[in-house]
Formats: C-alpha cells, structure tokens, sequence
C-alpha cells in the first residue's frame, strides 16, 4: 500500500512538472516612441566664403605741417572735428609776409619803370643804325640795358609771386576730407616750416579694412575675384550687423613668414559706425551656392565614423543616415551629400532615438532652415 501511494505521489510532480514547463515567458514591454521635434531640410542658395579677422585702417591720413614759419595767432577748428577739403584750420601771423610782398611789388614797379625808359632810349637810336649816325657800340649797350630790364622784370615778378604764395600759406586748410585728431600745437607757438607737425588727419569715408587669406585659400581668391567683384561683409565684435564693401586690393607676394597674403576691403562708412585700428570679423564672399540642402545647424550629430542625421520616416521609425557637412549659413548648416530636400531631421531629442526606434513628434514642423549668414 506503501508503494502504491509513493507511485501515485511521483505521478503528481511529474505532472506538476511537465505543466510548468508547458508555459511560455511572457514578451517584454515595447519600448515607448522617443519624444523629438523634427526639421525639413530645404533648399536656397546661399553664399561660399572665407572668415578672416581683420582691422580698420583710414584710407587717408595726413599730418598738417605748416610751408612758413611763424607764430601761430589762430586755431579755427575743434579737436575731433569732421572737417571738409579747404576748412580753415590755423592762422600763422600774416604782416611779415605781408610787408615781403609789399617790398616785392615795389621792386617790380621799379624794375617795369626801368625797363620802359630803357625801351624808349633805345626806340631813339634803334633806326639810326642803319645810317652810322650812331656808334654800334652805343646801339648795343642800349639795346642790353632793355635786355637786362625784361630780366629784371621777370626776377621781381617771380619774387612777387613767392611773396603772395608764402602769404597765402600763412592760412593752413584742410587737404582732405576727414576727422582732425587733436591739436599738437597752441595759439602763440612758433612753428617751423616743414618741420613742425601741427595736426593728424584721417580720412574715415570710405574706409580699409585689411586681412588676410591663407596660401591655399587665396587660388579660390584669385578665381573667384577674375570673374567678378568679390563682396566683403565686416562686423564688429559685438554687433552682427555687417558693413557691405568690395575687395579691391590682393597685396602681390604671400608673406613667408605667415604664409598668408594680404587683402584689403574697401567699405563706405558715412555713419563713422568703424573706426581705424579697430579689429573687425571679415566674410569674404567667394560665390554662390545654388540650390544648398540646408538643416538647422543643432540637427547633425558626431560619432567616430563622423557626422550623421537621423532622418525620420514615413512609419515614424528613425534612420541613422551619415552625411557630408559643408558651411555653417547663420543657424542652419549646408548639407552636401546625404539628405534629400523635403526630408525630416531630428532637431531635438536625439539622445533618446535609437537606430530603427520609432518616434513621436512632440512639436510642429520646424524650417529647415534659418536665414543664412550675410543675407537678411
């Protein structure tokens, strides 16, 4: 009976067992769709370019030194004042070039007074000549005296001319438009001719701003700038808003010490928004890149085998796609090779996308594109 019971008990595991066995473990729980906010890519033409740091310099700068000396009685201009072609600036004291010109007329009044009685002595004599009622030697003294008297004339009339030009330069103007730096020199100093600077002028409208390309940028340079005028957009530091000029200068040897070649930007700047000796950021624009696939510039990501977008799908699920990067256009950047226009991109969230995981848009559509850098 023992046995019979010890049957029966081993009947109930196995049964038990084979029961157990019989059941399946259950899936695992699907993962949920990653929340992302998601792109267009688009197409524009946007501009190919170089930036470079440059700084302003004025396109004129004159230091006004007086042509006579003298003392200084006047001073009609401010310090930092914009000034025009032929401003009065100073007054060097005029009575000592006035009292040479005096005494220079004076002496082409004599000299012309000379020169008429030499004429009428010689109209005596000129025609007797012919007929030896004079002697010959008389005849040519009178004739050298009228000679010497034309000489003296013109002497005295280039002395009268310097004399006027010496009292005109006792009035010092302005030789250009531009704005005055301050005065170097006061009312009663006495000043030397040619020597003595007086003041600094600087012509700011337009103004240069210089920079510099490197060797293998400047073939682009070179090719680009045969075709047409090549755009130049200078900025402040601090202000986004650009300055539009034209290039139009490359300096003619590559500086082997920097291995760089110099350029030189040429911009109106009747507001006086740039100042020389101000460093400045230089986009030089090469030329346009027609029909660029552009994304915001947050969407490509790094990995080791480079850059990549995840493109999301028409079944909500998110492609891994390896792309080709090309130049940053304000907040978007140009996407060479890899995407489609019309295509959607992952902006935000891709840390929690998997490759092939679906996703759920969690905000409308963004443009694909801001607006690219040099355009408004």
């Amino acid at each position: 009976m023992l046995r019979g019971n010890k049957s029966f008990y081993l009947v109930c595991i196995l049964g038990l067992l084979s029961t157990a066995c019989a059941k399946k473990d259950p899936p695992p729980p699907e993962r949920p769709p990653s929340p992302v906010t998601v792109a267009t890519a688009v197409t524009q033409d946007v501009p190919l370019y170089l930036d470079e740091v440059g700084h302003t310099v004025a396109r004129e700068v004159v230091s006004v030194q007086p042509e006579v000396s003298g003392k200084i009685t006047e001073i009609h201009f401010a310090d930092g004042a914009n000034l025009k072609k032929g401003d009065l600036l100073f007054t060097i004291d005029p009575r000592p070039f006035q009292a040479q010109l005096n005494a220079a007329q004076a002496n082409l009044a004599q000299s012309k007074a000379a020169l008429d009685f030499a004429k009428i002595q010689f109209d005596r004599v000129k025609d007797l000549v012919e007929s030896r009622a004079i002697a010959r030697q008389d005849y040519d003294t009178r004739k050298n005296a009228v000679d010497v008297g034309e000489a003296q004339v013109k002497q005295n009339e280039a002395a009268v001319e310097s004399a006027r030009l010496n009292l005109e330069y006792t009035s010092i103007h302005s030789p250009i438009d531009g704005r005055a730096g301050h005065r170097l020199v006061d009312t009663g100093n006495v000043v030397t001719a040619n020597t003595t600077t007086l003041l600094n002028l600087e012509r700011m409208d337009p103004i240069y701003a210089d920079f510099t390309a490197t060797e293998s940028d400047f073939s682009a340079v070179q090719r680009n700038s045969a075709k047409h005028t090549l755009r130049v957009e200078v900025r402040l530091p601090d202000d986004p808003k650009p300055e539009i000029g034209q290039l139009t200068f490359l300096d003619n040897s590559v500086q082997g010490s920097s291995g760089t070649v110099l350029l030189r930007a040429t911009v109106p700047n009747s507001s006086r928004h740039l100042w020389p000796g101000q460093f400045v950021n230089v986009r030089l624009v090469l030329a346009t890149l027609s029909k660029a696939v552009l994304v915001p510039a947050a969407a490509p990501q790094d990995s080791a085998k480079g850059p990549f977008v995840y493109v999301v799908k028409d079944d909500s699920t998110a492609e891994l796609r390896p792309v080709k990067l090309g130049q940053r256009q304000g907040e978007s950047v140009v996407v060479q090779e890899g995407l489609q226009p019309g295509e959607r991109v992952v902006m935000n969230g891709q840390l929690a996308v998997m490759p092939g995981g679906k996703v759920r848009v969690v905000s409308g559509d963004a443009a694909g594109a801001g607006t690219p850098a040099g355009q408004s």
